[in-house]
């Protein structure tokens, strides 16, 4: 009890007390199951953000701040043996704009830049005006966005880009006399500054136009995804370019950095900085300038004598160096409509029966077995000669000739009979050492490798045939490497198309060497086969037309019936002639060959001239000397002439 008597009351007992405790107690479970319920949903959306969608997330960032640069590197250049220039890239701009910087003055812009681009407003209109593009994000799902780039033209020159500069910069906008707010200021300064800019990129040239074009080839553009983004690069689609692609184009380059909201590169934040590396320069074993004397020569031949192609190849035969390949007709590299089917390099791409060309293949080997002697005497027929069922004819009668005599007068009867003496397997085996059913390996794209079938001892008629340059067929540049065997003393070289690789500043890469592919004749029969071969240009032989005043030539005249379908083509011929010189230390071998020649059709004829004219002025090129016992014959007349002057 309390002093005054009363009973205490407990505290807890007050009922309002203890309902406060209780709703306070709630209150208090539902603030923990709110904050409890809020911290799982931060955490869920933690996880959402980190985890779950870190990726996309991320990826959205980078695009925000992160910027890819990637820099195309400079082509290389292709060069002569003497390093002229064949084909270089030149720096040109890429006009494009921004169509939603623009606005709506597409108009105004197009006439502004139409008479720089040369093209018509309309088109350029057009191609200003706001376009969407529909793509798929990361999820699937499709998502539209309004294109800020577009490309307006392409090969623009640096000069024409800075007047381009200069007329958007200086742009006089109607706006109607009132004044402008400063979002409009800035609207049409943007347009001035930033609607039209230029990417750098190059342009494929070839100074010398057509020079040389079938081996050089000529180049496009291709359009290539490089982290989703589009970059146009030069590709080789013929000839060397194509061949050397991937050296001539050389390493991209690429920088990786941050930008700020105005785009601005923070380059304090660049993470990668990779240099391009150019492509390297590839030098060829073409010489330009006898590259020019077969392509003017070639020219003349085709004015004379209208052939439906006339091709040549010059080689040097104890390297298999090719100093010039042509064949018309051909094209400019600068002018892609003039490249067409007919404009091959017909020296490796085509077929044809070589005629008696071949003649070197089975006399040689013949020889090189000891089956005959260069002496030994055949009776061929007065030009008729019945064998396996067919009748094989002389283009002239001939009687009993020698060995060398058959390579002289080209006898068709003659060189059957030296066939038949070598056998099936013989002719094939030569056949196919010479090189001829298989490629050479030459560094060109579209090389046949021709038609050599196996030996067939049953089928007599091809031992008759194929010693004729029938039933074979052979591309020019096959023929032409066989005859340099024989000058190289019986070794048969691979071509050489390119001699070198090497940088910009001229510091050597990689140096190609002359290959040999392997011994076809002894060197004693090699002799005796360009003792035989001297004779062809002699007034005895089938092309006198083909002998040079100051040096011995060796060569063969060629030609073959045509062949179609159906058989061969009466009174059209493929005609050629083969030769190098001096017979005896041989520079330089030359290949001449005419489709469907009109005014004339044996080989001796109608090619023969043209070696001449190409032989003599390579000759005086390349300062070849001359043959001193030539010299002493070739000088008698004229110092007695002079002798008779003085007195």
């Amino acid at each position: 009890m309390t002093p005054s008597g009363e009973e205490p009351i407990a505290t807890g007992g007050w009922p309002f007390l203890g309902m406060n405790n209780k709703l306070q107690f709630r209150r208090a479970t539902l603030l923990l199951i709110f904050i409890s319920l809020a911290f799982v949903g931060l955490g869920f959306r933690l996880v959402d953000l980190q985890v779950l969608r870190h990726d996309a997330l991320s990826k959205l960032a980078d695009d925000n701040t992160r910027r890819d640069y990637w820099e195309m590197p400079r082509r290389g250049d292709i060069l002569d043996v003497n390093g002229n220039v064949l084909a270089t890239s030149t720096e040109v701009k890429t006009v494009c704009a921004d169509p939603t910087l623009i606005g709506n003055q597409q108009a105004l812009v197009a006439r502004t830049l139409a008479p720089w681009l040369q093209t018509n407003e309309a088109s350029l209109y057009q191609k200003l005006l706001p376009r969407a593009v529909v793509s798929k994000n990361e999820q699937g799902q499709t998502v539209t966005n309004i294109s800020h780039y577009v490309r307006l033209a392409r090969n623009i020159s640096p000069d024409t880009w800075q007047h381009i500069r200069a007329a958007m910069t200086n742009l006089t906008f109607d706006t109607g006399g009132k004044k402008l707010t400063r979002p409009e200021r800035n609207f049409y300064n943007g347009i001035r500054s930033s609607a039209v800019f230029a990417e750098t990129d190059q342009k494929r040239v070839y100074p010398n136009g057509s020079l040389a074009a079938q081996v050089i080839g000529f180049s496009g553009v291709e359009e290539a995804k490089v982290d989703d983004r589009s970059v146009s690069q030069i590709v080789g689609r013929d000839g060397i370019e194509w061949a050397m692609n991937t050296n001539l184009f050389g390493v991209a380059g690429w920088r990786v950095t941050e930008a700020d909201s105005k785009q601005h590169e923070l380059v304090s934040m660049r993470a990668q900085d990779v240099p391009a590396r150019d492509g390297l320069d590839v030098v060829l074993t073409i010489d330009s300038v006898v590259q020019h004397i077969v392509e003017t020569a070639l020219a003349d031949a085709m004015q004379k004598h209208t052939p439906q192609s006339v091709a040549c190849i010059v080689t040097r035969p104890g390297t298999g160096e090719i100093l010039a390949m042509a064949s018309i007709p051909t094209f400019d590299p600068n002018q892609p409509n003039t490249i067409s089917t007919e404009t091959r390099d017909r020296a490796i791409t085509d077929n044809m029966e070589p005629g008696s060309t071949f003649k070197i293949v089975v006399v040689s080997g013949a020889l090189n077995n000891g089956i005959v002697k260069l002496n030994d005497q055949f009776d061929c027929e007065r030009g008729h000669f019945a064998f396996a069922g067919r009748v094989l004819h002389d283009a002239e009668p001939h009687g009993i000739l020698s060995t060398e005599g058959i390579i002289t007068k080209s006898s068709n009867i003659g060189a059957a009979k030296v066939g038949i003496k070598l056998g099936a397997q013989g002719l094939y085996d030569y056949a196919w050492n010479y090189g001829f059913g298989q490629r050479t390996g030459i560094l060109l794209p579209g090389e046949s490798k021709g038609v050599l079938y196996a030996a067939a001892p049953n089928r007599l008629i091809t031992l008759a045939q194929i010693p004729m340059g029938h039933g074979v067929a052979v591309t020019r540049l096959q023929m032409i490497m066989a005859m340099g065997a024989i000058a190289n003393n019986g070794w048969l070289m691979r071509p050489m198309i390119v001699s070198r690789l090497q940088n910009h500043d001229g510091s050597l890469v990689q140096q190609y060497t002359p290959q040999r592919v392997r011994r076809v004749i002894s060197d004693e029969t090699d002799k005796q086969m360009i003792e035989a071969l001297k004779t062809v240009v002699t007034k005895d032989g089938t092309s006198p037309g083909a002998a040079l005043k100051n040096y011995v030539v060796a060569g063969k005249t060629g030609t073959a019936e045509k062949a179609g379908i159906g058989g061969y083509l009466p009174g059209k011929y493929i005609s050629s002639f083969i030769g190098f010189f001096p017979a005896d230390n041989p520079q330089i071998c030359i290949s001449v060959v005419m489709d469907e020649p009109k005014e004339g059709h044996f080989g001796g004829i109608v090619c023969g001239p043209v070696f001449k004219d190409i032989a003599e002025r390579c000759a005086s090129y390349l300062n070849i000397p001359a043959d001193p016992n030539l010299m002493q014959t070739n000088q008698a007349p004229l110092m007695a002439e002079n002798n008779l002057r003085k007195r």
